[in-house]
């Protein structure tokens, strides 16, 4: 396999933030991370016919998706993220460069498609501190828990790579019955009795490294890591705030849950 095309990156000076006004407690939490930012987003259209995915906004608070995402990094003692950009890139960069942004920002860019593993790692040789830990989430979550927790969870069991577990609610009514064949009660959208991959990762330095350069990660490097014992799994806290910006009713979805937040 040969190795991936030169990226295409550029970066944002505007920042808040410094690694100095990190307290020092937190200092073994990772400070750099990166963001997949480059799908089509198909099942958001319209939204996404004129912005990638994660330019779309959140009804009612006039904010992208990353905005979001970085902010909450930020918040999480992040200095440097790492952007990975594809479809409509330039609407993105736009973004980003006009943007009062709580972190540094570098952005970069597929030259041809490398797939969410390869994407991954093209995008990881940009970080600031290669013998580092990094965080990763997907551009389409939007999500709120404590990543130093994650951080914490991820050192006791020194694992080579950590990934967030959320049980999202199913989309549908179920009904429970009894061995008898009679229906007991009908439960509407319950928490999904299996965890699902919540799209947010601890990694060691490493990692980068078991990456493939085209390919998916999660068909190749998470399944060995499993095998080997190296890969953990980190429950979401109770009550965390999760959901993956799928669809249009995601979204719709999304700003009512924020306004009931809002409002209570």
């Amino acid at each position: 396999m040969t190795d991936a095309p030169p990226p295409t990156a550029s970066r944002s000076t505007r920042s808040t933030r410094s690694a100095a006004a990190i307290p020092a407690p937190l200092a073994q939490a990772p400070t750099q991370a990166v963001v997949l930012a480059g799908g089509q987003g198909s099942r958001l259209r319209p939204y996404t016919d004129d912005r990638p995915k994660p330019m779309v906004e959140i009804p009612g608070t006039g904010v992208p998706i990353i905005g979001h995402q970085l902010a909450w990094l930020a918040a999480e003692g992040v200095t440097d993220a790492v952007v990975s950009c594809g479809h409509l890139a330039g609407v993105l960069q736009e973004w980003l460069a006009g943007a009062e942004l709580p972190l540094r920002v570098t952005t970069v860019v597929e030259e041809e498609p490398l797939g969410r593993g390869g994407g991954l790692k093209y995008a990881a040789r940009h970080l600031p501190s290669p013998d580092a830990p990094w965080y990763a989430t997907n551009g389409d979550v939007w999500t709120r828990f404590s990543l130093r927790e994650m951080a914490a969870f991820h050192a006791e069991r020194g694992a080579v790579a950590t990934l967030a577990l959320a049980r999202p609610r199913i989309p549908w009514g179920v009904v429970e019955t009894n061995e008898f064949g009679q229906v007991l009660d009908f439960i509407e959208a319950p928490p999904s009795p299996y965890q699902v991959n919540a799209g947010v990762y601890v990694f060691a330095p490493d990692f980068a490294a078991l990456l493939p350069d085209v390919g998916d990660h999660e068909r190749t490097t998470f399944p060995r890591l499993a095998r080997e014992r190296r890969l953990a799994g980190f429950p979401l806290p109770q009550g965390a705030y999760w959901r993956a910006i799928d669809t249009a009713k995601d979204l719709s979805e999304a700003a009512r849950e924020l306004a009931a937040q809002s409002g209570s």
